[in-house]
């Protein structure tokens, strides 16, 4: 199953698990916003945790979905968008746990969350500009300054844990083999907390928030409609699924 949830010690824990590197085809981030609600709404659920088995944390959007159809890139946008949306808004709070390469829409859900528990080899990269896409620097903003998102976006770099830790990005960085019992530790003390006090203070921090991450996104896709209809778009996405290589995960990998 691409996903996985349990519920234990009032904690919903959402598992992806999809090999080969954590990459979602329109349908499945459809599907995602859908178990994100259902944990959330049972009352015993005070946080969420969202972790990967696997190489990685998430690797975003299926490109050879979009290099078979282009006109998916419609859907995916949507199942993109409910996604984070849904991470953002979510009655309780999210607790994001990455590990290995964060790329695209990994990076919206990341972002979207409340904290981040990253182990010390995640990475986080926006390789839009390389697959004929655009989206994605709105929610990296929420994790470490506007400069630091535009020298990654506009060349495709990556931006270490270690390096979002130390700008104040992320709550907690942990040795890779501590992750799984650091992160599960860190929702736990939200948990820990009165469901209605977490609810509370969830809108009470989306709504001092200085910018609307939802609607900035929601822009950014109108873009990344547009670089589609450029013959470059579609040239990028042919030659990256003939090279099968993501980031340098090798000929194994071919989503992204």
């Amino acid at each position: 199953m691409p996903f996985e949830v349990d519920v234990r010690d009032r904690i919903g824990e959402i598992v992806f698990d999809h090999p080969p590197v954590n990459a979602f085809d329109s349908s499945l981030w459809l599907e995602l916003p859908g178990i994100i609600h259902g944990l959330a709404e049972r009352k015993e659920v005070r946080c969420l945790l969202i972790r990967a088995e696997g190489k990685g944390f998430c690797a975003g959007v299926d490109i050879k979905e979009l290099q078979a159809d282009p006109n998916r890139i419609v859907e995916v946008n949507r199942g993109n968008y409910l996604s984070f949306r849904a991470v953002h808004r979510c009655e309780v709070p999210v607790v994001t746990a990455p590990h290995g390469f964060v790329l695209g829409g990994g990076i919206g859900l990341c972002g979207a969350s409340d904290a981040i528990v990253a182990a010390d080899d995640a990475y986080f990269a926006l390789p839009e500009i390389d697959r004929g896409a655009m989206g994605g620097a709105a929610h990296l903003q929420r994790i470490v300054p506007h400069a630091q998102v535009r020298a990654a976006f506009l060349t495709g770099g990556q931006i270490t844990a270690e390096q979002a830790w130390r700008l104040g990005g992320i709550a907690q960085l942990v040795p890779r083999t501590d992750h799984v019992v650091a992160a599960r530790e860190f929702a736990a003390v939200i948990a820990s907390k009165s469901r209605d006090a977490l609810r509370i203070a969830k809108q009470s921090l989306n709504g001092i928030e200085t910018s609307d991450i939802d609607r900035a996104y929601r822009a950014e896709q109108g873009l990344t409609l547009e670089m589609y209809l450029h013959e470059d778009s579609q040239k990028s996405r042919d030659a990256f699924v003939e090279s099968g290589d993501v980031a340098g995960f090798g000929d194994e990998a071919g989503e992204t």
